[in-house]
């Protein structure tokens, strides 16, 4: 059954890569640039959103598509080099691959700054897709045909839901475990080492 068009999607921040230290590193570097105060220990406990919606906590709508566009011109001087990958990351994407598989990144973070945390951590799966949140992660995951889905946060098992894909949910971001059960994840796993041996059993049971 393995390569069987098996296509697994992954949610980036807290699922494939630790991104607390370069978001929280990047929030005080555009508090400083823009002279206005943002709690970046806070702001890290809600990642999953899109960057508008923690910018809304400190700025005017009218200034959120412009300090934006500037925190993501400043993200890779300050949010690449801290960011580690997640225990088992590497290792659940080469699980797909080992299977015939292709891996894709669906994410809310801006496409350029994904690729650029993956090159950094060589992590190198068959796609990305960025700048897209729950539900609307579906057109995505269908395009390429996605089975299965993995995140950290309820919005990625609504995406997934949404899609006709399996989710696949690890409580490694904010939303822990009974969180992510209730919110109706087909499977949730203790972090992302669990991935491929899960994968694996999943492959071999399914229908030729």
């Amino acid at each position: 059954m393995a390569g069987m068009n098996l296509t697994v999607g992954f949610d980036l921040d807290m699922t494939l890569i630790d991104s607390r230290p370069g978001i929280k590193a990047a929030y005080r570097a555009l508090s400083a640039d823009t002279g206005t105060f943002i709690d970046a220990d806070a702001a890290v406990t809600r990642l999953g959103p899109p960057l508008e919606e923690e910018l809304a906590h400190w700025f005017p709508a009218a200034e959120i598509p412009a300090v934006a566009d500037r925190y993501r011109e400043m993200y890779p001087t300050h949010a690449i080099g801290p960011t580690p990958a997640m225990p088992g990351a590497r290792e659940a994407v080469d699980a797909v691959r080992a299977l015939g598989g292709r891996a894709i990144v669906v994410t809310a973070k801006h496409e350029p700054n994904a690729l650029l945390h993956l090159e950094h951590l060589g992590i190198a799966p068959d796609a990305v897709i960025g700048s897209l949140w729950a539900e609307a992660k579906a057109g995505a995951l269908r395009e390429y045909g996605a089975q299965v889905y993995v995140g950290d946060h309820v919005g990625d098992i609504r995406g997934a839901r949404t899609a006709g894909a399996l989710s696949v949910a690890v409580p490694t971001g904010p939303c822990p475990e009974t969180e992510l059960r209730e919110a109706g994840a087909d499977v949730v796993l203790p972090d992302l080492t669990a991935l491929p041996q899960w994968l694996a059993a999943y492959v071999a049971g399914r229908p030729a």
